[in-house]
């Protein structure tokens, strides 16, 4: 199927299912279904960028964020921080918005939209595990938006194989931010850390 999980209507045939996601010290009970992005369970970058990740407060977006499998767990470890959940796939955000409601996370939301475009900001913080299959074009273009809408001193973190582009994505981030570093590595993964100017 050509079809991929970052269009805003999935044809995919429904398959939805249930399953017990422990992270974080937490136990959730989460809904997938296919057309979304690990529609199996939690990936192991999404997992390697929450556990390398510091406490977080304000406003956080979760960018791409499919069923919720970061936002969520990670709103109920940030019970002070606003969590806003955006994807273009309508299929993952209803999704996330039942894995919400789920697992109570009240400081969390999930909107519909292609990107931090259309939301207003400033946000602390930006977390993302881009859809690398989109295209640089596409994943530099969201690195950007996430640039322009975080707050003086606000922090991107994104999670990228080496072999998917990493090193080519932290010298890119080091251009377009005041600092980029690695932050953590593992299972070939980079999780990288970019801090907006002051």
């Amino acid at each position: 199927m050509s079809e991929q999980y970052f269009t805003p209507d999935p044809s995919a045939p429904h398959r939805p299912r249930k399953f017990a996601l422990h992270v974080l010290g937490l136990e959730l009970a989460m809904h997938t279904d296919a057309g979304v992005f690990s529609s199996d369970g939690l990936d192991p970058g999404s997992r390697l960028l929450m556990e390398s990740l510091p406490p977080l407060s304000g406003r956080v977006a979760d960018l791409g964020c499919g069923w919720g499998a970061m936002g969520v767990p990670l709103a109920l470890k940030n019970p002070g921080a606003e969590f806003l959940l955006i994807d273009v796939n309508q299929r993952a955000v209803d999704l996330a918005r039942k894995n919400i409601v789920q697992n109570q996370a009240k400081n969390a939301r999930a909107v519909t939209g292609d990107g931090l475009k259309a939301q207003s900001g400033p946000f602390q913080a930006v977390i993302t595990n881009p859809p690398i299959r989109a295209g640089k074009q596409v994943i530099y273009g969201l690195f950007q938006e996430a640039k322009e809408k975080l707050a003086p001193g606000g922090k991107l973190y994104v999670v990228i194989r080496k072999q998917q582009g990493a090193p080519s994505a932290l010298k890119y981030l080091g251009e377009l931010f005041a600092a980029a570093q690695v932050v953590e590595k593992g299972g070939g993964y980079w999780v990288i850390e970019s801090t907006k100017e002051t």
